[in-house]
């Protein structure tokens, strides 16, 4: 389990967006004549529930996600930033995140949300290229991801950004150029996902329906490669699965999901890991909007679900964050979160051949995947875990 006094990190979710975007399958929603204040002081009545029972944790992070957490009001933003200091103490070297996308409007927002208290931006740019980001179903085009990109820079010393790739039609020389593009921006860190096809989505319907066709897997493989290479010559080494940082610069609140450490998730839909009574307990808020705030108002919190994780089921929870990670799974600490030895969680048959074939490396007290096991990492993680 966790000391008391251990590291812990905020998500705050805001699931409004302009638009749903047809590959998203995230809990967003858009409500075009939304009043946000009933929103806004939901969150920050959940906040104070969180902290009251959790006490006076050391905070290393807080992470504004979405939807589109770039269309809250800056005020907003600053008013539970300002919460979160007066319940928990700041850690040295505290990140505070905010999701943003690079249209107008929110572009002309950054400033404030600087002056708020946010010190790292991450931009959902997705694409430099107009014919391609009408098809992803973002709301801007080229030239309004270059101006954020820019502007982001002169007003945050800390900016990532998404992009996609392997998307329909897309070749080999267009990721090359497009990549090469986003890394003279400069910035420290990327998140850089190929497209997968989610269930649920519109772009699920029209890859049923044939009219959505996305590369042949072994090209998808070839951008995979060429995405570290070019990445690794612009500075940014793979640190996970899906993205690149120069050192130092790594989202210390991801990091917290993927080393598996506390976590509290408020806002509609919001997951958190928590020791409580103890005991490590997954929490989950009503995933509708009007409902969650409706719980809020009438019980302090929008939660649905408290569940206490036997060892085995943190194991696997364990294994398969940790091993997105280019660091992998520290032994030591896998045995005191999930109460079991490593080699009680895994197919030794399976280990070995994995190992035997560099799909795994262990050693130094770690479990790790090597570059060809990333690739192969969900059937990997499917045939390891017991």
């Amino acid at each position: 389990m966790t000391a008391p006094d251990a590291a812990l990190a905020l998500y705050i979710h805001w699931p409004f967006c302009l638009s749903k975007c047809p590959y998203c399958d995230f809990n967003s929603h858009v409500r075009p004549d939304l009043d946000p204040t009933r929103f806004e002081a939901a969150l920050e009545a959940e906040l104070a529930f969180e902290a009251g029972r959790l006490g006076r944790r050391r905070l290393t992070s807080i992470f504004f996600g979405g939807g589109t957490p770039s269309l809250m009001r800056p005020p907003a933003v600053a008013r539970l930033i300002d919460a979160t200091r007066h319940h928990f103490d700041v850690a040295p070297g505290f990140e505070v995140t905010l999701e943003a996308n690079p249209t107008s409007v929110e572009t002309a927002r950054l400033a404030a949300f600087a002056q708020a208290g946010v010190n790292r931006l991450s931009l959902g740019v997705q694409s430099l290229r107009d014919a391609d980001l009408g098809q992803l179903g973002r709301q801007h085009d080229g030239a309004g991801a270059r101006a954020a990109l820019a502007a982001a820079r002169r007003i945050f010393a800390r900016v990532s950004f998404d992009m996609i790739y392997a998307r329909p039609g897309q070749t080999l020389e267009a990721w090359d150029a497009e990549l090469t593009e986003a890394l003279d921006f400069g910035c420290d860190h990327l998140s850089l996902y190929q497209l997968t096809i989610e269930p649920n989505t519109a772009f699920a319907a029209r890859h049923r329906a044939g009219m959505l066709h996305l590369p042949d897997p072994d090209l998808a493989a070839v951008m995979y490669d060429r995405t570290e290479t070019l990445a690794a010559r612009a500075g940014l080494r793979r640190y996970e699965v899906s993205n690149f940082a120069r050192g130092g610069q790594e989202s210390r609140h991801n990091l917290t999901y993927w080393r598996y450490q506390d976590y509290v998730g408020i806002g509609p839909g919001a997951h958190g890991r928590l020791p409580l009574d103890g005991a490590l307990v997954a929490t989950r808020r009503h995933r509708a909007p009007e409902i969650w705030a409706e719980r809020v108002e009438r019980d302090g919190h929008g939660m649905t679900e408290a569940t206490a994780l036997d060892p085995a089921t943190r194991a696997r929870e364990a294994l398969l964050m940790g091993l997105r990670l280019a660091e992998g799974v520290n032994e030591a600490w896998f045995a005191r979160r999930c109460g079991m030895a490593l080699d009680a969680a895994i197919d030794a048959d399976v280990l070995g051949q994995a190992v035997a074939e560099q799909y795994l490396v262990r050693e130094a007290g770690r479990l790790r995947a090597l570059p060809e096991g990333l690739k192969r990492l969900d059937a990997l993680l499917a045939a390891l875990v017991n």
